[in-house]
């Protein structure tokens, strides 16, 4: 059977939709709980396996008027356990709840200090942390385009504007950002298909894919979208994800290498790094304070103390779990190494810090000339 992929609005009298009844055929394989909370799927699809979800949350990112509780916008297909979803896969995503369309695939290293599979790739620990090696396993994700409907109501738990670039001129502070471009986990893709030839609105979408109904997924890549991965595939270039959880709180941190930049008369070397904070808990966390410790292969050891991140003071909750921003570092040495704590706040006032598994800050090994921008 297969299964339609539904929207539920965010709203603060949905408990009294629990165990809402229709006639879309995912409701019969979905408990709807109070909040903005989807469960695990309570009954088998044998067409997409939906009961083989293993404990996903589903969340919505829709912020919708009361009374308008559904949104019906496409077929779930089944997930893949092998191999990787294509260019042109239409998903939601399993977390966040938006609408979003597969770019292409990156195949990374992920260190998760949680676990020691076997691998062949490893990275002991440098910065202080502990001493624990990490092994490092490949893992598939994935460069997508975020639907701006949906942006409005993620703003609260993920920037909307995870990719930045340095400018093309001799700044060497200025960055520009590619608003709805995001980088998500196989895990977190819910696969689905629709029959409208623009299922997702985005200013690149038409630019970067075009509809082809006889393939599948019937969205594939134009030549403009194979010229800008190819000329910013430096920039854009997903290779190493770490991971950690401190008293069920799991943070994951993606850096990615920016270029250099001239000032001053020395060299500027600038990452941007992801961050992901997932409540793993019922409970009700708040995080305070975030204390980083920054250490140049120059010698430097720089520590940053400072309230919240970006500007906030997330929530964690059953409800809304999670939590992603980007931020930016500067070094004036090619490598480097970043790691911390967050510290967080429970309902009943008792703070817990939370490890940042230590990452490594590296330069490319040779120079390259600025990212290529984007067709306007």
């Amino acid at each position: 059977m297969a299964a339609c992929a539904i929207r539920r609005g965010l709203l603060s009298t949905a408990s009294k939709y629990n165990n809402l009844k229709c006639t879309h055929r995912l409701l019969s394989a979905i408990e709807f709980n109070s909040g903005l909370d989807l469960k695990r799927p309570q009954a088998l699809c044998s067409a997409c396996g939906l009961s083989s979800f293993q404990q996903t949350r589903f969340m919505s990112s829709r912020n919708r008027a009361e009374g308008k509780i559904l949104e019906p916008v496409g077929v779930f297909e089944a997930l893949k356990q092998h191999g990787k979803y294509e260019t042109g896969q239409l998903f939601l995503h399993s977390i966040f709840g938006y609408r979003g369309i597969v770019l292409f695939p990156w195949h990374a290293r992920l260190y998760d200090r949680d676990v020691s599979p076997a691998a062949t790739d490893s990275k002991p620990d440098t910065a202080g942390h502990g001493s624990k090696e990490v092994k490092g396993k490949m893992h598939t994700y994935y460069q997508v385009l975020i639907d701006t409907r949906d942006c409005p109501h993620i703003s609260q738990r993920s920037q909307t504007e995870a990719v930045t670039f340095l400018a093309n001129h001799d700044d060497s502070r200025a960055l520009y950002a590619i608003p709805g471009l995001d980088y998500v986990s196989h895990e977190d893709i819910l696969p689905y298909n629709s029959t409208e030839q623009v299922p997702i609105q985005h200013e690149l979408f038409e630019r970067f894919l075009m509809f082809s109904p006889s393939k599948n997924p019937p969205f594939t890549a134009r030549d403009t979208l194979r010229a800008w991965q190819e000329k910013n595939h430096p920039w854009l270039e997903l290779s190493d994800v770490h991971r950690e959880t401190t008293e069920n709180i799991r943070v994951t941190v993606i850096p990615f290498y920016m270029g250099m930049r001239e000032a001053q008369n020395s060299h500027v070397y600038w990452w941007r790094y992801c961050i992901r904070l997932e409540n793993l808990s019922n409970d009700v966390v708040q995080l305070r304070e975030r204390h980083w410790r920054i250490f140049s292969l120059s010698g430097t050891l720089e520590t940053v103390r400072g309230r919240g991140v970006v500007g906030k003071e997330p929530v964690l909750s059953r409800e809304q779990p999670a939590f992603q921003y980007s931020s930016h570092v500067s070094l004036q040495a090619p490598s480097g190494h970043m790691w911390g704590t967050f510290c967080f706040e429970r309902t009943d006032g008792s703070h817990f810090d939370v490890r940042i598994p230590p990452f490594s800050l590296e330069s490319n090994k040779y120079d390259k000339a600025p990212p290529a921008g984007y067709p306007l």
